[in-house]
């Protein structure tokens, strides 16, 4: 089945990290997220604390200050 992961375009997930580094490159780059879920999943991964009724600005910049620790 490897060649069929290779002809499909298969990928392995991308690491919460580099995830968490494109999803700040998009919102620099003037791009608004859609889906507060997929923003608080990136978060969560990064082991950070998110509330449901959190305001997606303040996860962006917790994932923004979480990763300048990593």
């Amino acid at each position: 089945m490897n060649w069929l992961d290779f002809l499909l375009g298969r990928r392995k997930p991308l690491s919460a990290e580099l995830r968490a580094a494109a999803l700040i490159k998009a919102v620099d780059a003037g791009g608004l997220p859609l889906n507060a879920a997929i923003v608080n999943d990136i978060a969560r991964q990064l082991g950070l604390e998110v509330s449901t009724r959190a305001r997606m600005e303040d996860t962006i910049a917790r994932i923004r200050e979480a990763l300048g620790r990593v």
